[in-house]
């Protein structure tokens, strides 16, 4: 397959682009059973300016030819914790289990946490995320006092670091029972409204828990803020947070965006209770992401010598067919959480793919990483290929669903505004001074 370059300069046509259906609003075509066509897209100024259908006739000679391969809109990640990212090699996690992480992590943020460490480690993520073709990340920030004071400050400058790159957003992350001191969690979401930024709370079946919703959907009205739940991240049956937010949403007639991830313990649950929870997410609209390659690396984690039996994801396919929003994101990246990973988005949705069967069919499961996420955190044009948006897309080697998710596609080309970037990882070694 020869060569391509994207020019320069200039305005420029692709011909013969491989397009998914569900990411090409609008576009009449004849897609094949996975959802794909062959489509041109007029590229100036910028900006998407046509997306039509490949013409039966030849291909004009000043068309870039992509002989089948296939074009996604850039990627749009709603799930990471580029404020952990990469502390793996100085505090690993001692036994893969959820409580291992836990416990060294709040180790490594006490002790290790700098403004100058938080902000080397997300910039170096950021940049490998931008490698890859993403356009837009959601963090959470460990918000235990006193890391706040410190990884806001840090997630403002790096906000304004990659603006036109990157669209970076922030949820501050603490435990529900943190909620309890009043004062302290007015103060905190304060803080997030000023950066901007979205509320959001881990939730545990702490006795008192509808009451810390209701405090935490209070403060969300009050300042105005979207809210990011962590839920239910365990097998155990009895988790039923994801119901008690969904309760909480529609008691306080909340308005805004909610997105919950994980939800493990769902996949456990008797078919009645998830019946009755999806009814009730469903009706408060909640949006619902899942992490599985994080999900699959702690969950049933068993240091026994013997096998885990599930595979610690939600049920994404049950929640799409009752018209809740689902996506799929990184979670953690090189940390006690999880172990591997570089915010490559094609990887989660290759992962995805395998371990929640996002194929035979495809559907319109690629919205899960590009499309979805970027309505649910509110950006207009993005995950998407359409006349007048943003020309940022990547153009793969694969021509097929099998070939684009069989290899690792390193060579894939990142086009931003029109233009192919320089896609250069950054070096491990970079951070080598961080981990001593």
């Amino acid at each position: 397959m020869d060569q391509i370059l994207i020019p320069a300069s200039g305005s420029y046509q692709l011909a013969n682009a491989r397009v998914h259906r569900s990411l090409t609003p609008g576009l009449a075509a004849s897609f094949d059973a996975d959802g794909y066509a062959l489509a041109e897209l007029a590229v100036a100024d910028g900006k998407i300016a046509s997306v039509a259908a490949q013409a039966k006739s030849k291909t004009s000679a000043n068309a870039i030819d992509l002989a089948g391969r296939i074009v996604l809109p850039c990627f749009v990640d709603c799930h990471t914790h580029i404020d952990k990212g990469h502390i793996w090699p100085r505090k690993p996690n001692p036994d893969g289990t959820f409580m291992g992480a836990l416990n060294a992590t709040g180790a490594d943020r006490t002790a290790r946490w700098s403004a100058e460490d938080v902000a080397r480690r997300m910039d170096f993520s950021l940049r490998s995320a931008y490698a890859h073709g993403t356009k837009a990340v959601r963090t959470h920030l460990d918000s235990v006092p006193p890391q706040e004071e410190i990884s806001w400050p840090v997630f403002e400058t790096m906000r304004e670091k990659w603006r036109g790159r990157i669209d970076l957003q922030a949820a501050c992350l603490l435990g529900i029972e943190g909620v309890r001191d009043k004062a302290w969690f007015e103060r905190l979401a304060k803080r997030v409204a000023a950066a901007k930024g979205v509320l959001g709370v881990v939730t545990y079946m702490v006795p008192d828990l509808e009451e810390l919703l209701d405090q935490v959907f209070a403060e969300a009205i009050k300042h105005g803020l979207d809210l990011d739940f962590h839920a239910d991240e365990t097998d155990e049956v009895a988790a039923i947070s994801l119901k008690k937010i969904a309760e909480a949403s529609l008691w306080n007639g909340f308005e805004g965006n909610i997105l919950v991830g994980h939800c493990c313990s769902l996949a456990r649950q008797p078919d009645l209770e998830v019946l009755d929870t999806l009814d009730k997410v469903a009706k408060a609209r909640l949006a619902v992401v899942s992490l599985p390659m994080c999900n699959l690396y702690l969950q049933d984690r068993r240091n026994n010598q013997t096998t885990p039996r599930w595979r610690g994801v939600t049920l994404l396919h049950e929640m799409k067919a009752r018209g809740i929003k689902v996506a799929v994101a990184s979670d953690n990246t090189r940390d006690p959480f999880y172990a591997y990973g570089d915010l490559d988005m094609l990887e989660v949705y290759r992962m995805a793919t395998r371990i929640l069967h996002f194929d035979h069919p495809v559907g319109d499961w690629p919205k899960a990483v590009a499309a979805t996420p970027a309505e649910v955190m509110r950006l207009d044009g993005a995950g998407t290929l359409a006349a007048g948006g943003s020309a940022d897309f990547i153009v793969f080697k694969g021509r097929s669903w099998t070939e684009l998710l069989s290899r690792p596609e390193s060579d894939r080309i990142v086009v931003r505004e029109g233009r192919a970037i320089e896609r250069q990882l950054p070096d491990y070694a970079e951070l080598d001074e961080l981990m001593v």
